[in-house]
C-alpha cells in the first residue's frame, strides 16, 4: 500500500456529501468535469482542501492527485489550510488600491495582531480571523471592496472595517461552519 492509499483510507467523507458528488457525476460525460464542484463541496464541509481530500477526489473521479492539486493551487478560492471563521478578502487591484484598500488591510491587521507587511493569507492564532489581499473583486466603482466570508462590502473605510470586526466579535462562537472547531 502506498502512503497516499493510507491517507485516503483515513479520510472520511460523509455519505450525504459523497452521494451529492455521485449525483453530480451522472450529469456529465466525464467524471473529471465534476472536479471543481467536488473541491467546493469538500471545502464547504471541511473548511479547506487537505492532501487527503485531494487524494480522495482524484480516486473518486479517476484523476491523478497532481491534476486535482493543480486546480486547488491555481484557483484562489481554495484553501490548503483551515480558514478562520471570519475570512476577510480585500481587493488590492488598481481601483481599490487608489481608494485605500491598503489602509483597510493595515487596519484589519493592526486590530487583529497580524503583520501588515505579509500580503499572503494570515490567520489569527485563535483561528477566528483570516485576512488576505486578493485580486479584483469586480466592483471597481465602489472601492475599496472586500468579502467577509461570502458577504460583499463596498466603499470600505477604516471605520466601517472596525464596525465589521465589532459585529464579528459579538459572535463568540469559534470555528467556521463545517470545520468542527
Amino acid at each position: 500500500m502506498h502512503e497516499t492509499d493510507s491517507m485516503v483510507m483515513d479520510f472520511s467523507v460523509p455519505n450525504t456529501l459523497e452521494s451529492e458528488i455521485d449525483e453530480l457525476v451522472t450529469h456529465y460525460p466525464e467524471k473529471r468535469s465534476v472536479t471543481l464542484m467536488a473541491l467546493h463541496a469538500l471545502q464547504a464541509h471541511f473548511g479547506f482542501v487537505s492532501d487527503a481530500g485531494i487524494e480522495w477526489i482524484a480516486q473518486k473521479l479517476d484523476q491523478t492527485p497532481l491534476a486535482v492539486l493543480e486546480l486547488v493551487t491555481f484557483y484562489p478560492m481554495f484553501s490548503r489550510e483551515p480558514l478562520g471563521k471570519f475570512h476577510f478578502r480585500i481587493c488590492r487591484t488598481l481601483s481599490c488600491a487608489l481608494n485605500g484598500s491598503e489602509k483597510i488591510f493595515w487596519a484589519l491587521c493592526e486590530q487583529l495582531g497580524l503583520d501588515k507587511n505579509v500580503h499572503s493569507r494570515q490567520t489569527t492564532p485563535d483561528g477566528r480571523f483570516t485576512v488576505e489581499f486578493v485580486e479584483c473583486l469586480a466592483c471597481c466603482d465602489k472601492g475599496p471592496v472586500l468579502f467577509l466570508n461570502e458577504d460583499f462590502h463596498e466603499n470600505m473605510t477604516e471605520e466601517s472595517v472596525a464596525k465589521l470586526l465589532t459585529i464579528c466579535n459579538r459572535n463568540n462562537s469559534s470555528g467556521r461552519k463545517g470545520t468542527g472547531k
